[in-house]
């Protein structure tokens, strides 16, 4: 399982989110609390949003911790809209293709979760991303295929219709040809000007989703954890939700049912 951190607001540097808190991404690279794995040390990524439409983009394969570029460049990029994430690879290899966020045009995305089996059916799901994204499948992750595909399926028109098919599509296949838990998922992703979340899994099990609105900062973070885990504010995603977050502050939760 991995664990990751976004936010939207007014412009901040990526540090106050990213490595400044006391339960910051960088520590919980180290030690989470809310998942199974507690060391995340396979990968470290950033996207984050300014004046063109596509991300700037930041991957490697260091532990967080040990990263000297992710602090001077966290300490020197202001965004109103970005993306981190530390991975603990389930199975596949720690490479920098295979690290989030992935970002194809104006989209970036992110994910905690697995889809149970996916290495049995791998090449099959792969056949599903169509010949104009399949350029885009850098990896070998099951993360980059809930993205590739929902990108085919219309991300850019409806982004909850198009990942209820994505997610519902790698669901069926993990029921017919891979293992239980077919689906786990918490993920964050964006277009440049919305920040959307999904927290659900086919079991009683979903990874962890928390927002916060900040005053003083003018902005909101959407983390897998809390970022300071005795401060008040964090709400809970509920299971089985997606959600929008605006830079205004704005924010709706729906239900998020796969189409299974």
């Amino acid at each position: 399982m991995c664990r990751w951190a976004a936010y939207i607001g007014h412009p901040c540097y990526l540090e106050d989110v990213i490595i400044r808190p006391d339960h910051s991404l960088i520590q919980q690279s180290m030690q989470a609390v809310e998942c199974k794995t507690q060391t995340n040390a396979d990968g470290v990524g950033l996207a984050w949003y300014d004046r063109r439409p596509e991300p700037g983009l930041y991957r490697d394969t260091h532990p967080a911790w040990s990263d000297p570029n992710l602090r001077s460049l966290t300490a020197q990029v202001q965004s109103g809209l970005f993306l981190a994430h530390v991975r603990a690879s389930t199975g596949t290899a720690t490479s920098r293709n295979n690290c989030h966020p992935f970002a194809v045009r104006n989209w970036s995305f992110m994910h905690n979760g697995q889809i149970g089996g996916f290495e049995t059916f791998r090449r099959r799901a792969d056949m599903l991303i169509p010949d104009e994204l399949y350029p885009e499948r850098k990896g070998a992750t099951d993360s980059e295929v809930i993205f590739l595909l929902g990108l085919a399926e219309g991300l850019d028109h409806g982004p909850k219709e198009a990942m209820e098919i994505a997610v519902g599509v790698l669901q069926r296949m993990s029921r017919d040809k891979g293992a239980k838990p077919h689906v786990r998922i918490g993920a964050a992703f964006s277009d440049g000007e919305t920040l959307y979340a999904i927290r659900y899994a086919s079991d009683e099990r979903a990874p962890t989703v928390y927002h916060r609105w900040s005053d003083s900062r003018k902005g909101r973070a959407v983390v897998s954890e809390p970022l300071v885990q005795a401060e008040d504010g964090w709400e809970e995603v509920p299971a089985g939700s997606f959600c929008r977050f605006s830079k205004d502050g704005s924010f709706s939760i729906e239900p998020f049912k796969p189409l299974i």
